[in-house]
């Protein structure tokens, strides 16, 4: 993922609401969102490529999600996929959020930059291999993108502002956070952040929406859980050349509520 906004035990119906864009690479192989033949109690996208995935949930309440840091000055030679941190998180069925931060703390440095949010409709944790501070995250509307949490980027305010008006109706119509989040507009270069990746790609990266033939928004997607532990997951993939949409909408009930 590459633009993210979520509202964490902050409102009155849900424990949690976010909604989420994947930036990728368009010939990178994925597949959309699904209960996994392989771990059926995982609902996620994967990277057809090394196996991870970028956003997903499980039938017990786990969830987490990624985005990249960008950070080209400090690249690794070969690293792995930081979709793995995604996976291996929902695949661990007993690991708590407290653990998985002790693994992260040991491994993190491995994998390019990157930002973690994992944990539970509850319980939500954030890690960061790029020198933020890591830990659980308060009450609140966030919202990460390519540097830390709540890094003051246009598009992040921008988004987070209109997240937050949003969240002002007792339901939320996740119709509107499709729509928030699929604003092609580009800024001002005055306001565009240094992040050594020259001029041109700044602007290229700067909308909410990122619309480009090689590289772009290929897919949004919008969470919900509410305080009974209904979850509602529904995922939008984006085909640029066809000029079309696909869109999947999942419910279940956490099978034990959320810790």
């Amino acid at each position: 993922m590459c633009l993210i906004v979520f509202a964490s035990n902050c409102h009155p119906v849900y424990r949690l609401i976010l909604g989420a864009n994947r930036d990728e690479f368009r010939d990178r192989p994925a597949d959309p969102a699904g209960y996994w033949s392989d771990a059926p109690h995982i609902l996620a996208g994967r990277d057809k490529q090394a196996g991870g995935t970028w956003l997903g949930i499980t039938t017990d309440g786990k969830l987490a999600a990624i985005t990249n840091c960008r950070d080209p000055g400090r690249q690794v030679i070969n690293p792995p996929s930081r979709g793995k941190l995604v996976a291996g998180f929902l695949l661990d069925k007993l690991a708590t959020p407290a653990e998985f931060q002790g693994i992260l703390n040991r491994d993190g440095q491995v994998y390019d930059g990157f930002n973690l949010l994992y944990g539970t409709g509850n319980e939500l944790h954030y890690f960061t291999n790029r020198g933020g501070s890591s830990g659980p995250i308060t009450p609140g509307i966030h919202g990460l993108s390519n540097h830390l949490l709540d890094t003051r980027w246009p598009k992040l305010t921008v988004a987070k502002s209109r997240f937050e008006a949003i969240l002002l109706q007792t339901n939320p119509d996740p119709e509107q956070i499709f729509a928030l989040l699929s604003d092609p507009a580009r800024f001002a270069d005055g306001l565009l952040p240094d992040t050594g990746v020259g001029p041109e790609r700044e602007r290229l990266l700067s909308p909410i929406f990122i619309d480009d033939d090689a590289y772009g928004t290929r897919s949004t997607t919008v969470l919900l859980i509410d305080r009974s532990g209904l979850v509602t997951f529904i995922d939008r993939v984006f085909d640029r050349f066809q000029m079309t949409s696909t869109t999947r909408c999942f419910r279940f009930r956490i099978q034990s509520p959320a810790t």
